[in-house]
């Protein structure tokens, strides 16, 4: 039987190792590529413009790709469980094929729209290829559980293997006895939104510094594997948060919207490591790659993952609602001329790296200001472009020492942390320009300048720019007696297993863990 398919782009918005894509080319006579575009789902409601112009590249990059097999993208706009009915009467379907994935809402989503296609007579086969490994295969080599430190991880993954190898892209000649039907009114049907059409305003946009699409991600993944010596010497906690240019390979977001496979680039770094001395995780860039599975896993096996109540590996702590702290975190303005300008530029460019997450997700949790790891999980989910919800939810309880990590005395300051990598505050400089006629002396505090510095530098404190909103050496020392308080509420019990999806909390042990 020939088929007539629909493979269904969601994450992976690529053409190399897409599996799903090569399993709906077999036995297949028509095939319609389809994205659909969901502006109020759960994933899209709360994601800005940078994100939203991040997917629109990789879509047009997309499409462009397609077009090269004589294919093309329909991007169609609704919910997918209205939108597939109509387009299986409409194609008369026999086979609907996507890329697996392990989110909650997804799951969901996923059953549904499963139960339409059986419906319908619709065939579903659905592959995975967003991580290095079947996540429910290594909480099940776990008893069912997600395994909750790194070593315990990494043993798992060792006894399954190592990542399978990627598949290459659709060619030409894959595609030869295989039709696209496209109308006319293609574009105007099923053609790419523009950002005024997702009510998104482009004239907020900066420089565009991480476009969008697998051509760029592959583009991207070669340049940094011609650098081997920094490949086989990358240690994560030895580069800098505040660098003027990333001091990382920023290959998360492609990541994130799968433009780039992970097992793509676990086997070209693989290549690169063979015969030479190199890191080794949790340090290394495979280990960044195995810290991305860890959430996954984490994010699947863990109940409520993206929240405090009912989750069961969660410190539950009494956290403070203070919207005024919370807004002047996210809009840069605390006071503290560091953390404002690492989120200044999370806000511009979408990304900041993983240290500068530590010192800011610190400073709005346990370290000053006491609100929710829940309200920053919401800011980074609207503004990185790697906002990715397993690994966004496991940084924020990480950092905010709720979950994983347990050392919550030791709290990153505002001040000096910053300085170790940056004493003249070039990068704040950057960031927060009224602030760059500051000495080096008084670029981290400028609250301590005199006045007549102030005026020299053209920035007067409490009128230019904000006085710190708490201080910090007297409220750091009142929040760890809080977080030991907390602490001390916890169940006596401990183990370094999660619970089954019936049982009850267990608590963890402390682990060292980086962002990817």
């Amino acid at each position: 039987m020939a088929h007539t398919c629909i493979h269904w782009f969601r994450k992976g918005l690529r053409l190399h190792d897409n599996p799903a894509l090569v399993a709906a080319l077999r036995d297949c006579k028509e095939i319609y590529p389809v994205f659909v575009l969901d502006p109020y789902s759960p994933n899209n409601v709360n994601i800005g413009i940078n994100r939203w112009k991040f997917l629109i590249g990789a879509l047009k990059d997309l499409d462009c790709s397609l077009r090269k097999l004589n294919s093309r993208l329909f991007v169609v706009r609704g919910k997918p469980d209205e939108v597939f009915p109509k387009l299986f009467q409409k194609w008369k379907v026999t086979r609907l094929t996507y890329e697996y994935d392990t989110e909650p809402f997804s799951l969901r989503r996923d059953k549904e729209v499963g139960r339409l296609a059986e419906e319908h007579g619709v065939e579903i086969i659905y592959k995975v290829s967003h991580t290095l490994y079947n996540i429910d295969r290594i909480i099940e080599e776990n008893n069912g559980k997600a395994p909750l430190t790194y070593n315990r991880l990494q043993t798992l993954v060792s006894s399954i293997g190592p990542p399978k190898r990627p598949i290459p892209a659709p060619t030409r000649d894959d595609m030869k006895d295989v039709k696209t039907l496209c109308s006319e009114k293609h574009e105007e049907n099923y053609g790419i939104s523009t950002l005024e059409k997702l009510y998104q305003d482009p004239e907020s946009l900066t420089e565009e510094l991480f476009p969008g699409g697998e051509q760029e991600a592959l583009r991207r993944l070669d340049q940094h594997m011609a650098r081997k010596e920094w490949v086989c010497g990358f240690e994560k906690p030895q580069t800098s948060p505040n660098s003027l240019s990333p001091s990382t390979t920023v290959l998360s977001p492609y990541m994130t919207f799968g433009c780039l496979s992970a097992r793509t680039f676990w086997w070209r770094l693989t290549d690169v490591y063979q015969g030479k001395k190199h890191s080794q995780p949790p340090v290394s860039l495979h280990g960044q790659l195995l810290w991305r599975e860890f959430f996954y896993t984490a994010g699947l096996g863990i109940p409520n993952f993206d929240k405090m109540e009912g989750n069961p590996v969660c410190t539950q702590v009494d956290w403070d609602s203070n919207f005024e702290y919370l807004a002047a975190w996210a809009e840069a303005r605390t006071g503290f001329p560091f953390i404002d300008a690492i989120m200044t530029q999370l806000r511009q460019e979408g990304w900041i790296h993983h240290l500068a997450r530590h010192a800011v997700a610190c400073f709005l949790t346990r370290g000053d200001l006491w609100i929710s790891w829940e309200e920053g999980q919401k800011v980074f989910e609207e503004l990185l472009l790697d906002g990715d919800w397993s690994l966004n939810a496991g940084n924020w309880q990480w950092l905010s020492a709720s979950t994983f990590f347990h050392q919550f005395f030791r709290v990153y300051s505002p001040i000096a942390f910053g300085k170790k990598t940056d004493k003249n505050g070039d990068y704040i400089k950057k960031y927060l320009p009224h602030l760059k006629k500051y000495p080096a002396q008084y670029i981290y505090e400028p609250w301590k300048a005199p006045r007549s510095v102030q005026e020299a530098a053209g920035c007067i404190v409490g009128k230019d720019y904000p006085r710190p909103i708490v201080e910090h050496e007297v409220i750091s020392k009142k929040n760890i007696q809080r977080m030991k308080a907390a602490y001390a509420k916890r169940s006596p019990h401990s183990s370094e297993e999660s619970p089954g999806k019936k049982e009850k909390a267990l608590k963890l042990p402390f682990i060292v863990k980086k962002f990817i």
